[in-house]
């Protein structure tokens, strides 16, 4: 039987990975800073899941979500640092607690997630993997929304650097990078500035035209674990063409292009 320990499960993209991990079989350790919301998804998977209210930007309770799935199954296969926040607006107008609330949700939660799970995946020495959850804006930056896409591309990062942290040592603890492109999730909730409005309105109308439903994303990501990718990146035809032209333009050294934006 596997263990699935999913963050930010309470709703989106982490409540979809739960319920398909328990389609799959497993028995999963459901962690959220919503702790109703986080209860009714675990009341819905039914007897094979727990809920673990966590507020992934504390140490000590990232701690107490490791200590309680241990003791509660004894051992972790699957560990998905999932939970994030988006926050839109000029880099210069949003609130230093905004910014610094994304920074430990967003990297924070990553790192102690990782600060609480590795030691232990290490010395139980057998096969699991870690799949941390950054996006398609983690490679492709956008106005408006700086304070997502500098956290998505530090969790490409530290993934990269994690990857090769556990070959260094050999270990049989796997890594993934998983980089969703639209799904239809409550992400844009947080009500926009004046600034930045009419970008989340075109980027809600693209995701709603374009995107998938949480329970139609969760299976192409596991069935990339199956296949032991590295590289999770379920909707390519979101991805492909917009990095393959960054990487072009930062090749021949022009300036940025802003993607999304509309002069119109």
């Amino acid at each position: 039987m596997k263990i699935a320990v999913i963050t930010g499960a309470a709703s989106g993209i982490g409540a979809g990975l739960a319920r398909e991990a328990a389609r799959r079989g497993m028995q999963v350790v459901l962690a959220d800073l919503d702790a109703k919301r986080l209860a009714e998804v675990a009341a819905g998977i039914g007897s094979a899941a727990i809920a673990v209210p966590t507020d992934v930007a504390d140490p000590a309770a990232v701690d107490t979500l490791a200590e309680r799935a241990y003791a509660q199954h004894g051992q972790v296969d699957l560990l998905f640092n999932n939970a994030g926040l988006l926050s839109t607006g000029f880099s210069w107008e949003i609130p230093a607690a905004k910014w610094q609330q994304v920074l430990a949700v967003n990297v924070g939660g990553v790192v102690n997630g990782l600060r609480s799970f590795v030691p232990r995946l290490l010395a139980a020495n057998r096969p699991a993997r870690i799949v941390n959850t950054s996006s398609i804006g983690g490679f492709l930056p956008s106005p408006l929304m700086s304070p997502y896409s500098a956290t998505k591309f530090a969790v490409v990062a530290l993934t990269e650097a994690l990857a090769g942290e556990l070959q260094m040592l050999k270990s049989p603890v796997a890594v993934s990078l998983l980089a969703p492109g639209p799904v239809k999730t409550g992400i844009y909730r947080e009500s926009p500035s004046s600034a930045s409005s009419r970008f989340v309105d075109r980027l809600m109308e693209l995701t709603e035209a374009n995107g998938i439903t949480p329970d139609e994303f969760a299976p192409l990501v596991f069935d990339a674990i199956d296949r032991g990718e590295y590289w999770i990146i379920p909707q390519p035809e979101g991805f492909d063409a917009g990095f393959r032209a960054r990487n072009e333009l930062i090749t021949a050294r022009r300036a940025p292009q802003a993607f999304l934006v509309d002069e119109g």
